[in-house]
């Protein structure tokens, strides 16, 4: 397939079907630009989560906390609670520690460069470039797991292990040239993504980076989650009490540890 029908392909579909009215897609004032501290909410609250799950969470993560100033002084026990039930709850913490650097370090206006915004906790060089490229159009190159699908099932229909290596320059070739359509071509190479998981094998299955997830039941993040939730929906909790419900699992200590070193509580 050439890069101008491969083109094609994605802006028509995204036209027919394209999520637009996915909240943190849409201005926080019309005409002007995107807020960064809602795409940063979004990026964070999107890793390894479902859309249809994050949804209604952004919409009351944001009306808690709609400012990145009113993340950074909140306090953690706020932060996890308005969190919970999205999982991997220390990302609730990497986000509001990201929000108290820049309120720090920025005067609480989001850095614009990758470089800088890479050096906020949780964000990698995938979440740096796409709040950089969602809010002010930044042309940047970038992957993520609906993007790799679309272009392993386009350009590599029969081939197993493919290497991010491999994608990233087909990545860089079909971005528009006109800056100011990155934005939305990023988001139509995600949704013609997302569709194609629903209508064929998950192309990811065969990249290189492809893992399968480990089952939740049963699991370490779920014995964590469920400590998380219980010291988040009180006021204050003892060991003894979390102890008391939780202490039967040989591994409550290990992950009381590693809460407490992590930040989640203290012991007092």
């Amino acid at each position: 397939m050439t890069t101008r029908a491969f083109q094609k392909k994605v802006w028509e579909y995204y036209r027919a079907h394209g999520r637009h009215a996915l909240p943190w897609r849409l201005p926080a004032q019309a005409g002007k630009t995107r807020d960064p501290y809602r795409i940063l909410v979004s990026e964070m609250m999107l890793q390894q989560t479902q859309v249809d799950r994050v949804v209604p969470k952004y919409r009351s993560f944001l009306k808690r906390f709609p400012t990145i100033r009113a993340l950074a002084r909140a306090p953690v026990r706020d932060v996890l609670k308005e969190w919970s039930g999205l999982g991997y709850n220390r990302r609730a913490l990497y986000l509001q520690r990201a929000a108290q650097t820049v309120v720090a370090e920025y005067g609480g206006t989001m850095p614009k460069d990758a470089e800088s915004l890479e050096k906020l906790s949780g964000i990698g060089p995938y979440t740096a470039r796409a709040i950089a490229t969602f809010s002010w159009n930044t042309p940047y190159t970038f992957i993520e797991t609906n993007i790799r699908s679309v272009f392993i099932h386009e350009f590599f229909p029969r081939k197993k292990k493919v290497s991010d290596k491999e994608l990233l320059p087909l990545i860089e070739r079909a971005c528009p040239p006109e800056r100011k359509r990155r934005r939305e071509w990023y988001y139509a190479l995600m949704d013609y993504g997302v569709s194609l998981k629903k209508s064929v094998p998950n192309p990811s299955r065969r990249s290189r980076t492809h893992t399968k997830q480990s089952k939740f039941k049963g699991s370490l993040r779920e014995l964590r989650g469920a400590i998380v939730r219980e010291v988040a929906g009180a006021k204050k909790i003892s060991l003894a009490t979390i102890a008391k419900k939780f202490g039967n699992d040989a591994r409550y200590g290990a992950v009381i540890t590693a809460l407490k070193r992590e930040g989640f509580f203290a012991k007092k």
